[in-house]
């Protein structure tokens, strides 16, 4: 045995293991990882298995069904992703690993978030509605590009619009098309376009890139630049697999710079063959209708009128004369008819009219004796009533009490003197009889 192999201290592996996913736990905790995906394993327990990657390392990653939540990303080969999780060690493989709790699209957290939002914006202002797109020209004669003069793209439009019509007018109108500043250069390039020239159909976009390099085209200065355009606008930004909010706004969307030239002006040979297919089709269209024509005046020689004309006028005056007989004859039976229809509905009327007025003069001879009893019991009622009322107002008058051979006093004004202190000497008073009233001075 070994000098002091008493005091060494040998772990297991299993022993080992523990303790590095101890230390990882506790030191690292959980944290976020950026990398590509590759070897993704997604087995029927739910479960998702991948490996995260950059150009000097590699970390293996578990995603289990439980903290899997509905709408999750799916990782694929060949995405770049960003994931937060549990760092921690794989015993029984001894491999560094984390477990995921939530992953997103490296790079798309934040920039996808402000394009979904402009994207829901714009679409409920009205931006992306069909109505509202132009129809792009069938055969510009002058094409606007707005596009960096350095980029593939350029190249790329200008070969296509080349080989098949050299002689369009093009002119490129150079921005920046990506990083800080792009866009509003974009947009009022967009504008100086409209306002300055005369172009059938404008090109906008660039290569393929990252989001962060296509990212112009999703700023809202730019969709507004070409919402307001008058120019029938084609977006053609990237590549076929990326949208741009300039996609939804444009006339019409282009998945490649090189399919936008050729959407924006078809072959030469195409056009060629086009007219020539509708050639073809007005001379057999006028051969038809000089065909129909001829068989038509065929028709019209043989007819009678220019052989036998006193023949033909002869049948269309026999035909006038039965249909003059039959027209009479009509004409006598539609007025009797009417009439012994007329003369018998009179009769009915006139008996109608009979009963009817009979029995509205028996109901108005009963009316009138209702409405004469009526009256002379309300008469009555409004006599009685008045005898009450005389009554009462007799009782009530002031003056009733003359009659029983008193007198009543009163001022000049009127008032009645009801206390002999009411008067002073020399005050005038009228004192009212029965019959008659009598002036007098207090002494």
């Amino acid at each position: 045995m070994a000098e002091g192999s008493s005091k060494r201290q040998i772990l297991g592996v299993a022993e080992l293991n523990r303790r590095v996913r101890a230390l990882l736990e506790q030191n690292l905790g959980k944290v976020w990882v950026e990398g590509e995906c590759s070897n993704v394993s997604a087995p029927s327990s739910g479960h998702v298995y991948f490996t995260l990657k950059d150009e000097q390392a590699q970390l293996q990653a578990a995603w289990f069904r439980g903290r899997r939540g509905p709408g999750a990303l799916m990782p694929a080969d060949g995405m770049k992703v960003r994931v937060y999780g549990q760092i921690t060690a794989y015993e029984r493989g001894g491999q560094v690993q984390v477990i995921v709790e939530t992953a997103e699209d490296a790079g798309r957290g934040d920039l996808q978030k402000r394009f979904e939002e402009l994207k829901e914006r714009l679409r409920k202002e009205g931006l992306f509605e069909r109505s509202r797109k132009q129809a792009l020209p069938m055969l510009p004669r002058h094409i606007g590009v707005v596009t960096s003069p350095t980029g593939a793209a350029i190249r790329d439009i200008l070969n296509v619009l080349m080989r098949r019509f050299p002689d369009r007018r093009i002119t490129l109108f150079p921005v920046p098309v990506q990083g800080e500043g792009a866009a509003p250069r974009i947009a009022k390039a967009l504008d100086f376009v409209n306002a300055q020239y005369s172009v059938d159909v404008l090109i906008v976009g660039r290569g393929g890139g990252s989001l962060e390099d296509l990212w112009p085209f999703n700023e809202e200065v730019v969709a507004r630049a070409i919402a307001r355009s008058r120019i029938p606008i084609i977006s053609a930004v990237g590549h076929e697999i990326d949208f741009c909010i300039s996609d939804f706004v444009a006339d019409l969307r282009a998945p490649t710079p090189s399919a936008g030239a050729e959407l924006v002006i078809g072959r030469k040979v195409e056009f060629e063959q086009q007219v020539q297919r509708l050639e073809q089709r007005l001379a057999a269209a006028l051969r038809r209708r000089q065909l129909e024509y001829r068989s038509r005046l065929e028709r019209a020689k043989g007819h009678d009128l220019f052989h036998e004309p006193q023949k033909l006028l002869q049948r269309y005056r026999a035909q006038v004369a039965a249909l003059d007989v039959r027209m009479r004859q009509s004409l006598r039976s539609r007025v009797t008819q009417p009439q012994r229809r007329l003369g018998e509905l009179g009769l009915q009327l006139r008996h109608q009219l009979e009963r009817k007025l009979q029995e509205d003069q028996r109901h108005v001879d009963e009316l009138g004796l209702s409405l004469e009893r009526r009256m002379q019991q309300e008469l009555e009622r409004r006599q009685q009533r008045l005898k009450q009322a005389e009554g009462k107002l007799r009782i009530l008058n002031p003056y009733q009490v003359l009659d029983r051979g008193f007198s009543i006093t009163r001022l000049e004004d009127g008032s009645v003197i009801e206390d002999a202190e009411q008067v002073e000497t020399g005050t005038l008073i009228e004192t009212l009889t029965r019959k008659g009233s009598l002036r007098s001075r207090v002494e």
